[in-house]
């Protein structure tokens, strides 16, 4: 009991040195196509306007029931956000290593600028969409830049 005692005493005081901390995200993201001769588009994306998850956010009842009838797409699009030009992975002839290492210049300026106004790189994710069907001509390389904060 003694041991038990202690032990809790020593959670005790940890959690008063070392609170537990909350943070706020960020999330940026860059989309890069991988469509020759410049037909795509690629972007950084950087959201500049909150919103709030739960005005969308309906509960389903008996597996089935829901009301995300009642809720319209339109009304969660944001309007407020920064978009960063990057070039396409494709040329006319095949992958275009400049474009890589443009794009990786533009990327790293963005998450430098992010980091200097106090977020830190958490995570990162990313996805590649492409049907690769016959004459494929079309898809997009997609990465999520997750980042976080002390919540103030």
């Amino acid at each position: 009991m003694k041991k038990f005692t202690v032990t809790i005493i020593f959670m005790f005081l940890a959690l008063m040195v070392f609170p537990q901390k909350k943070y706020e995200y960020k999330v940026i993201t860059s989309v890069e196509s991988v469509v020759p001769m410049g037909i795509g588009r690629s972007r950084i994306i950087d959201t500049k306007q909150e919103i709030n998850a739960a005005n969308f956010t309906t509960e389903r009842t008996e597996g089935k029931k829901s009301k995300q009838k009642e809720i319209k797409r339109s009304s969660a699009k944001v309007d407020h956000f920064a978009e960063t030009k990057l070039l396409n992975f494709y040329s006319g002839v095949g992958i275009n290593f400049q474009n890589i290492a443009s794009n990786d210049a533009l990327i790293t300026s963005v998450i430098n600028k992010v980091i200097n106004e106090g977020w830190e790189l958490a995570f990162v994710t990313s996805g590649v969409e492409s049907d690769a069907g016959k004459n494929d001509r079309k898809g997009i390389f997609i990465t999520r830049y997750i980042f976080k904060r002390p919540a103030k």
